[in-house]
């Protein structure tokens, strides 16, 4: 199981924006059938301004982590490893190691020695290592992506069977700027690391060979 707890950067100052974050994450559920179906226990306020979710997909980890990195509002802790069953009914009331590691995680993506505010904690202490790694570099190269790059992959992303042609008439560009922006937003290496942080998640998580 996957435990993710996030906590909101500088609540005193903003204000508590905790209600938002659970919408974006409905949304999020609602817009991908991935992470809806990977959902064990829906996302819940846990104390003050932090939520927490479990999930059983690393890669449904991977898109949400990175979704709510990207509104730089959010400091991200995960969890991988068992989790006490019978799970209760609501994730306030649950326990277990990765519940654990999930408030450990958070705790070290706090810090604010990190450039990214993530942090991963797991069974396999290498492996969450590896990924909080590949993780942060992600969130980083995202950071500096420029607008005009999050237009093409946005527009990508939102319709991944698209050909860069219907992209680039959909943005009013050419395809050879769509093209241009792609690769100045590193969009296959992004797609690539995504894959690489999920399998790595898997083997924090304890599985064997990082297999479902």
């Amino acid at each position: 199981m996957f435990v993710v707890t996030i906590d909101q950067i500088g609540s005193r100052v903003v204000g508590d924006r905790v209600d938002g974050l659970l919408v974006m994450l409905d949304t999020l559920a609602e817009g991908s059938t991935q992470v809806r179906r990977s959902i064990v226990r829906a996302f819940d306020r846990t104390v003050g301004d932090e939520v927490q979710g479990a999930l059983d997909d690393p890669v449904a980890v991977v898109d949400l982590a990175l979704t709510v990195l990207r509104t730089g509002r959010w400091s991200i802790g995960i969890g991988a490893g068992e989790v006490a069953t019978p799970l209760p009914a609501s994730v306030r009331a649950a326990q277990g190691p990765a519940f654990v590691a999930a408030r450990e995680a958070v705790e070290a993506a706090k810090s604010r020695a990190r450039a990214v505010p993530l942090a991963v904690r797991g069974r396999d202490d290498e492996a969450a290592a590896d990924a909080e790694a590949v993780l942060a570099l992600v969130g980083a190269v995202r950071d500096r992506r420029s607008d005009a790059g999050w237009q093409a992959v946005d527009a990508l992303a939102a319709r991944p069977w698209a050909t860069q042609e219907e992209v680039a008439a959909a943005l009013g560009v050419s395809q050879q700027a769509v093209s241009q922006r792609l690769r100045t937003a590193l969009w296959g290496e992004e797609l690539a690391a995504r894959a690489a942080a999920a399998r790595l998640l898997a083997r924090a998580e304890g599985r064997v060979g990082g297999d479902r």
